[in-house]
This record gives C-alpha cells, structure tokens and sequence, in this order.
C-alpha cells in the first residue's frame, strides 16, 4: 500500500516496498540510441558475457539521424554491425525514441522500462515506470536483465480546474517547472493526478511525464486509466489485460496543488527552464527561429494546432519555422490529412522525423546572437548551436503565432472564441 511508484515497484518485487529501499528488479525493456548505444556496447564487451533477452532490447536511431557528420555516421555504422552481430530483432529509425516506443506497444501500465536517454521519464504517461540511465548501467542489464533502484520519495502535484482558452498542457508544465525550479524534484517520483489530469487526452499527459525531468524528478507518472486503455488498444499493438495501479493510502513527502484555470500563456525564458515568465511579460521579443518538434510537443494534435494557426497564412519572411514530425506515422497522418500541405504553403521548412534542431546536430542551428522560440523541453546555453543564442520553451499555439509575427505572441490574438 503506497504511492504510485511504491505499487509498481511491489508488484515487481513481489512483496510491499516503501520508499527509500534499494530494490534489484527484473526490467521489461532497455533502451538506447544513436548517441548513447554506442558507450553501452563498449560496457557490454568489457562485462564480456551474453545478453541475457536480445528482446528486452529496444535500438533506435534519431539524435542525428540521418547522419550530419562522420561522427554520427561512424556510430550508426558501428550500431548496426553490433544488432547484426547479436541478431538483435528490435531497431527503429522511424522518428524520436520515446514517441517510437509508445507507438510500437513497448509501454503498457505497471510496466519497467530504462533507458539511455534522460527524457525516459515520458512512459509514465502511461502508468509504467521509465527512467533514464547511463550507458554502462545499459550494457549490464543487457547482460542481466535487471536493475538496481532506490524507491523514491513522491511529490504528488494535484491538478484542478479547467485550462483557459489558448492554454495547452505545455503552458501548465512550464508554470510546474517554473513553480518547482530545476531540483525541485530532485530524484522524486512525482504523480500528477487530480481532474485536469483525468480530463486530458494521452498527448497532452504526455507533456507532463516528459518534462518532469527538468524538475530533477527520478520519475513522472500519472496512474493509467480507461483513456490510457483506449490509448494502447486504439493507438498501439500492445494487447493485454493491464491492470490499472492506482496509489493505495499513500503517504507523499508532499502534495502542490493548483488550480489550471489561473494559468495564462506561459514561457521558459533563456537561459534556464525554470525562468518561467507569463507570456505577455515577454510579448514582442524578436525571434529568428521557431523549432515545433522533439518527444514534448511534436505529436499529430500539436502540428494540427499549428496548422490549423497557420492555414491560409505565411510566416514572417525573416524568421526561420522549421516543423519536425516525432515519428513517421505521426509525418504519415499528418500528409494524409493536408497538415503538411498547409505548412509547406505557409512557408514552414518540414523536415524528417527525429530529434532534429532539439539537440544542435543538424536542421535548425542558432547563429550568434539570434533567439529560438521552441516547444522543446529545455533551453541549456548553446543546446542549439552557439552559446551566444536564446532559446525560449512555449506551447505549439504560442509557437504558431510567432512564426506569423516574428516576434513571441499570445496565441489566444489568433484563436478566437
């Protein structure tokens, strides 16, 4: 009986866990990528021993893929000569790691997943434990399947009211980081619960799971629920009778409440995520660069909202707009339903799916001197290409309406009633 992560993890361990004890767990999958693989392949040939389920693990390629440079492509060489090798059955280079990993059916409730990427606190969005490790701890639980947790202490951020016309999940999520700052959840699980929550479709949950890694959360969840089954049996191939684990007489190192409807527009302004501003504090700074991608906010529902900005309209001429797909069946739906036409014809650059400008690589570097607005989910100093640029964080809608105006604008002046 405990908190979310509590009842997840006992029914791993098979007996009652509480926080602050260090549990060795059977993981479901591990996964990794372009960036991180290769160091876990280095662990894995100096452990020297077998893997253990060649189907626990889970390779994706997506940080800088297609290859922007040699370095890249070196890793991507050396990548696939390891799965032909180990006759791995599980690589992907059909878009962002974590959005790939929802849509194959690798995240089901209750489920342990690790990967090599910090943001996979996402696949709590679906009731299932994800966290983000090295790349040695990888290349040991591919020889051993399992893993070495400290059940965490919990945050529980109970969320009620309804959201004001133009606010999105990403808005309340910048005002929670805002609100916490960058350790205020430092190695916590923190629950996200309360009607808001409850109210919201999977791709706006997704946001807050994703994003509580800038709060220094160990983990984010939300206890899954029948939109999470209509999810996974609508959206995925997961099959299954899931169990919905919920909290049982939890006891929380501490509860935040809030009400969303007090909740304006909001920004995370340079250089840190938790320098939160409401939007109309930084209203009518120019911007040379508006980037709509990464696993926070680069689902069908955010470029639709973009598009729907955007129809019959162009972007300013001196502001670059660049719209990265997360996955190609989110890219695919998108062409299907005249969401990239409609972009193409505003005069948005659309690029393969991946992790794109999020990262610096490829396909949207910042010069010195210039600003970003982006619905990624940090801003770090030079994260973008020169340590001299700006990056901002806001929603698709804010995004939208900046790429017309060239400056931060209140999405609610585009939207209407």
């Amino acid at each position: 009986m405990g908190t979310l992560i509590e009842e997840i993890f006992s029914r791993r361990a098979g007996r009652p866990v509480q926080a602050g004890e260090i549990l060795l767990l059977d993981v479901d999958y591990i996964m990794s990528h372009d960036n991180t693989t290769p160091l876990a392949i280095k662990a894995f040939r100096e452990i020297g021993k077998p893997i253990y389920d060649k189907n626990r693990i889970v390779l994706h390629l997506d940080h800088a893929y297609p290859a922007p440079n040699v370095l890249a492509a070196e890793n991507h060489k050396k990548i696939f000569e390891f799965v032909k090798e180990q006759n791995l059955p599980h690589l992907y280079h059909q878009g962002v790691c974590h959005q790939v990993m929802i849509e194959e059916g690798y995240i089901t409730p209750g489920a342990i997943i690790i990967g090599a990427d910090s943001h996979s606190n996402t696949y709590g969005a679906l009731g299932a434990f994800g966290a983000g490790l090295g790349s040695t701890e990888i290349g040991v639980a591919w020889v051993t399947g399992k893993c070495w947790f400290k059940v965490p202490e919990t945050i529980r951020i109970e969320l009620t009211g309804k959201t004001q016309h133009g606010v999105y999940a990403k808005d309340v999520m910048i005002y929670i980081a805002g609100l916490m700052g960058m350790d205020g959840g430092t190695y916590r699980s923190v629950e996200f619960g309360g009607e808001y929550i409850t109210s919201l479709p999977m791709n706006e949950r997704i946001v807050f799971p994703n994003m509580s890694t800038e709060i220094g959360a160990k983990c984010g969840l939300i206890a899954a629920d029948e939109v999470t089954l209509e999810y996974l049996r609508a959206q995925t191939p997961a099959q299954g009778n899931y169990e919905m684990i919920r909290p049982v007489n939890p006891r929380y190192e501490r509860v935040v409440k809030i009400d969303v409807s007090t909740i304006a527009p909001q920004v995370a302004c340079h250089p840190d995520v938790d320098n939160v501003k409401p939007l109309e504090e930084v209203a009518g700074l120019e911007v040379h660069e508006v980037y709509i991608g990464t696993c926070t906010n680069a689902r069908y529902e955010d470029i639709e909202i973009v598009a729907n900005i955007l129809k019959g309209k162009q972007v300013h001429p001196f502001t670059r707009v660049i719209v990265t797909p997360a996955s190609q069946r989110i890219y695919k739906k998108a062409m299907q339903n005249g969401l990239i036409d409609i972009l193409l014809d505003a005069g948005c650059t659309v690029t393969g799916t991946g992790c794109g400008a999020c990262i610096g690589r490829h396909g949207g570097i910042l010069a010195a001197g210039e600003r970003a607005l982006t619905t990624m989910n940090r801003n770090f100093i030079g994260r973008m290409g020169s340590p001299e640029a700006e990056i901002y964080l806001a929603s698709p809608a804010t995004a939208a309406a900046t790429a017309l105006t060239g400056k931060i604008t209140d999405p609610r002046e585009l939207l209407g009633k």
